[in-house]
């Protein structure tokens, strides 16, 4: 057997403790996963937003709407390859009234177009366009809510209340090409909204969406968007989407960064954890390591026996979190948000990255606690140690 293996062995010298040290580290493993998780997915929106893509919005307040005449004056832009326009409903499926989707009011022609990442086969596409009370849904929600093509929903809105609930039909159902697209929204026609209601509200937009024909100046075309507007009643304020997006995250930026925080709190105990395991595994066996000193090891023998022995712990806590993080996140709980928040999670996954320095960091911070011990032990002298009895 080599000195390594030897080592490594040692573990098993205290079966429960090394037990309960390995899921401790587990737990952490999962923990941080799940924190650095939740802060990846609840960014993902802003990482991954279009580059091209511009949102603008009334100057004051994203819940403030804009004229129907502004649509056109966007696309009119030279820089503008196409643009469309939406409105928030705020809709309820009063069968599932406890459930939150996001219900949107887009341009027919043109919505499609720009958000190009939610896809739709072209002939759904034409059949939804050539039915008024036609809706397009993303997968998750359709699956959630049991919705299929052909099927009659009604919703409610507080938002815009109408005689009657608004009914509408499945058309389709849209797949996400992007991780920064909400699977769980409801799409119809702007027409359609807009038709039924008081003559005091209608040809009002909530924002519009431009894509620009160079990404790369798309916060330049956010500032001609917004000059045309200056000297109108209504002015407006234009960012691209990631910058948009970002908006949104500024309100909770004191949830993320504690989030970020205790992420790093769980890793300091995790390595407290070790280095106290460690710590009594050491001195219990003071003894042995007098007698492996009069036999002729070195001191880097006995450090090397104690960091190995950390590291063994810290490599089968981190595979075991692995193994049960992954099912637990993704299976469990990131399906669970998906489906009801995936306007917050559109895509609650483990990042791989995550995974591998989640790895790392069980091992170097496991043989970083046993550097303590390990020099404790090294630095005592073979006659000292041999007195001692654990």
């Amino acid at each position: 057997m080599t000195l390594v293996g030897l080592a490594a062995r040692n573990v098993l010298r205290n079966k429960f403790r090394a037990a309960l040290t390995v899921a401790g580290v587990a737990v952490a493993i999962i923990t941080f996963l799940l924190l650095r998780t939740v802060l990846w997915a609840w960014t993902a929106a802003a990482d991954y937003a279009a580059k091209d893509r511009v949102v603008t919005r009334h100057k004051v307040t994203f819940i403030m709407t804009l004229p129907l005449s502004y649509a056109q004056s966007v696309r009119s832009l030279p820089q503008v390859k196409a643009s469309t326009f939406c409105n928030w409903f705020g809709g309820k499926d009063p069968k599932h009234d406890k459930e939150f989707f996001g219900s949107l009011a887009c341009d027919t022609e043109t919505g499609f177009t720009v958000y190009d990442d939610m896809v739709v086969p072209p002939d759904v596409l034409d059949q939804w366009k050539h039915d008024a009370q036609g809706a397009i849904v993303g997968d998750v929600i359709a699956k959630k809510m049991n919705w299929k093509v052909g099927d009659r929903v009604t919703l409610q809105t507080g938002i815009y209340p109408k005689e009657g609930d608004w009914e509408f039909r499945i058309s389709g159902i849209y797949q996400a090409k992007s991780k920064a697209v909400d699977r769980s929204t409801f799409i119809f026609h702007w027409k359609y909204l807009n038709d039924n209601l008081p003559a005091n509200r209608k040809d009002q937009i909530g924002w519009i969406v431009s894509r620009v024909h160079d990404p790369s100046q798309a916060a330049g075309v956010g500032v001609a968007i917004d000059k045309v507007f200056d000297e109108k009643e209504i002015q407006t304020l234009s960012q691209d989407e990631r910058a948009f997006n970002a908006s949104f995250l500024a309100s909770i930026s004191a949830v993320l960064t504690a989030i970020n925080i205790i992420s790093v709190v769980i890793l300091v105990i995790m390595a407290l954890v070790l280095g106290n395991t460690i710590a009594m595994g050491v001195r219990e066996r003071t003894n042995e390591y007098g007698v492996l000193k009069a036999l002729g090891f070195s001191n880097k023998h006995v450090v090397m026996f104690i960091v190995v022995e950390a590291i063994v712990i810290g490599v089968a806590g981190g595979l075991l979190g692995l193994a049960i993080g992954y099912p637990f996140i993704e299976g469990g709980l990131g399906r669970f948000l998906e489906e009801n928040m995936g306007s917050f999670f559109p895509y609650f996954k483990i990042d791989p990255r995550m995974s591998v320095l989640a790895m790392f960091l069980a091992v170097a911070l496991a043989a970083a606690a046993s550097v303590i011990p390990a020099i404790s032990a090294a630095r005592l002298k073979t006659v000292d140690a041999l007195k001692r009895i654990a």
